[in-house]
Formats: C-alpha cells, structure tokens, sequence
C-alpha cells in the first residue's frame, strides 16, 4: 500500500502541476463532476492513486 502522504495531492495547483493543466482547468472539471476529488477543510485533495484509476477507466471506455 502505498503512504497516503506520498499518494495525497494538496490543492488546484497541485492536481493541477499532476494533470499537466491549469488550476483553473481543475476547478472547472471539479465544477462538472468530471475528476474524484474531495476537501480537507477547505483545501482540494484527491488520490494520485485515484486520478490514475479513473483516467485508466476512461481510456477503457468504462467510464463516460
């Protein structure tokens, strides 16, 4: 299993820095529903772990 410290990525420019994108491009998806994220207080977190999952999904057509 991997630490959920090393897996945990901490707020838009982060997840942002991760996706290759904008932190602005993150708060639009986030406002879609499109990536699994979730708050710590007021700071968006998600999984690398997860995000990687659900880009795996969607490439195999599971998810659209």
């Amino acid at each position: 299993m991997q630490n959920l410290t090393d897996d945990l990525l901490h707020g838009a420019a982060e997840i942002a820095a991760f996706l290759n994108t904008s932190p602005r491009r993150v708060y639009h998806l986030v406002h879609k529903g499109t990536i699994p994220v979730f708050h710590l207080g007021g700071l968006l977190c998600c999984r690398r772990s997860t995000v990687v999952r659900y880009i795996e999904e969607l490439e195999a057509g599971e998810i659209t």
